[in-house]
This record gives structure tokens, sequence and C-alpha cells, in this order.
């Protein structure tokens, strides 16, 4: 049986992933007052789906297997949503504190907005479809059953 918790952290992550769309829209549209909130509110839902659902069950399920069963698609899987997920979500949280706020010295601030919010928006469902995966694998019975990294077998 599938946890609450799981169910509920996909469905929030699917709407979250549309709602990026929606503000990438918004931006489009010119909306842009619209968008940063939109866009803010979501990485900052998505740092607290982070950290109270997905890193305590990385750490349960699949941290203390790491290295030795990298190979299965069971803890391959996790850990390649939670590596490129990490990147993700501080690429965002950066995004957040460059462009909107002055709290980063200019220095280090964003030049080129577009590439940094479409590469970010695209690496975000490159984490959503890995985190579709994860789910499958960890929760719908014989999925990946014979599958490992190594060995492409179904």
């Amino acid at each position: 049986m599938v946890p609450f918790y799981a169910n509920l952290t996909l469905l929030l992550e699917i709407v979250m992933g549309v709602g990026l769309l929606i503000g990438a829209r918004l931006a489009r549209l010119r909306h842009f007052r619209a968008h940063a909130w939109c866009q803010s509110v979501i990485v900052l839902i998505n740092l607290a789906m982070i950290v109270f659902t997905m890193i305590p069950s990385f750490r349960v399920r699949v941290s203390p297997k790491i290295p030795l069963k990298l190979g299965k698609a069971y803890y391959a899987l996790a850990s390649v949503h939670a590596a490129l997920g990490t990147i993700t979500e501080i690429a965002g949280l950066y995004i957040l504190l460059a462009a909107g706020t002055s709290l980063l010295p200019e220095k280090v601030r964003i030049a080129n907005y577009k590439l940094w919010m479409r590469s970010v928006l695209i690496l975000w469902w490159v984490v959503l479809l890995l985190g579709f995966a994860t789910y499958a694998r960890w929760y719908v019975p014989h999925f990946f059953a014979k599958m490992t990294l190594w060995n492409f077998q179904l």
C-alpha cells in the first residue's frame, strides 16, 4: 500500500510543475509581478516538500545502501532524482534571491534571467519525471522488477 504522504507529494509536485508552466506563461505575457509571485511560492513550497517528505524518506530508504546498491533501479532512480533535484532547487532559490531581492551583491546577481529561468524550468521537469519513475519503482509492484542500472532487462 502506498503511504498517504507519497501520494500527496506526487500530487503536489504535479500541481507545482503545472504551476511553473503557468508562471512561465505569465512572464511571456509580461505579467512579471504575477510571474514572480507564482514562481516564488512554488519554489518555497517545493523546498518545504523536500525538507519534510523527501529528505526523511531518502535518509531511511536509500542513503544507508549507497554505494553498494546503486546498480539497482530502486536506489539509482532515487539517487539521481535527489542529486538533480537538489541542484535544481538550489538554482531556483538562487534565482529568487538574485531576481527578487537585493540581498545578493551585484557581482553575483544574474545577468541573463531568461536563460537561467528556462534552464531551471527544464531541469524541474526532468526532476519531476525522475520523481514519477521513482514513485513507480517504489510503489507500483513489478514496474521495474528486473531492471538494474547496468543491465536494462525488463
